[in-house]
């Protein structure tokens, strides 16, 4: 703050007066020579290498003026205006950067650490547990669908075995079935058209003259009637047995086969003559 204040005409007057006084000349050639070597005393420490550090950043200084007036004292001559040079302004500093600050790391608790380190072991053992349970039951698993399997397959090849047993049982009982049956169907075929009457056939002479002995077999129907048809001799027979054969096969007489209620031809009837010497 800047404050202007007159005392006396007198006074003013000694203080504007366009004549300094030697007391004037004193302050100002002091304040001259504290500037000039205050100057010098910087350039030295400058050429030294002395720097000087940025200031704080601060909020910029303001500089204010104020005027006081002071109640009017009597007339007097007014003194010629003294010219006042103007104050500079100061420039206003730089901005300087700061720094990044890093933030502060807080302090770590020893026992806090400890206690993390062991809850993070227990949670990996934990987990590790579990890993091992479930392996373990996927395992078990595992060889209960083998052993389930293997009892499945146990269970197919006893019931193929089972199932070949009762159809070779099966087969045994039908194939003994159907040889009863056969045997039946013969024994009542063979009932049906037993011979009524049957006459041996005559020994040719020739033959027992020349001791020719041998077998002949004659193939016929019967008729429902119980005769005998078409009768013929198969290979194998002595041209000496031929006749006779036939001749003895057509005096043949059978019970007629019953089939429905009705009589039926019976084909393929075989008959072998044995031509022996006693």
């Amino acid at each position: 703050m800047t404050a202007m204040i007159m005392h006396s005409p007198r006074q003013a007057f000694d203080e504007f007066s366009l004549q300094p006084s030697p007391r004037h000349w004193r302050s100002h050639a002091l304040a001259g020579t504290l500037a000039v070597a205050l100057h010098a005393g910087v350039l030295a420490l400058l050429v030294a290498g002395w720097s000087v550090e940025p200031p704080a950043a601060e909020q910029p200084a303001v500089l204010r003026t104020q005027l006081v007036m002071l109640p009017p004292a009597p007339q007097a001559p007014e003194p010629a205006p003294a010219l006042v040079e103007p104050v500079p302004t100061p420039a206003p500093p730089e901005p300087v950067l700061a720094a990044p600050v890093e933030p502060v790391k807080p302090a770590v608790d020893p026992q806090l650490q400890a206690r993390k380190l062991e809850q993070a072991a227990l949670a990996r053992k934990r987990v590790e547990d579990k890993k091992r349970e479930q392996l373990a039951e996927q395992q078990r698993e595992r060889q209960e669908n083998q052993q389930r399997s293997r009892e499945a397959e146990q269970q197919r090849l006893a019931q193929e075995q089972a199932q070949q047993q009762q159809r070779a049982e099966q087969a045994r009982l039908a194939a003994e079935r159907a040889r009863q049956q056969a045997a039946a169907q013969a024994a009542a075929d063979s009932r049906q058209y037993l011979p009524l009457s049957k006459e041996a056939p005559d020994y040719p002479q020739r033959a027992l003259d020349k001791h020719i002995e041998g077998d002949c077999t004659v193939e016929y129907s019967v008729n429902p009637q119980g005769k005998v048809e078409h009768p013929k001799v198969l290979d194998g027979c002595h041209q000496l047995f031929i006749r006779p054969s036939l001749a003895a096969a057509n005096t043949f007489r059978y019970q007629p086969r019953i089939v429905d209620g009705q009589a039926v031809s019976v084909p393929a009837v075989r008959n072998t003559f044995h031509y022996r010497i006693k």
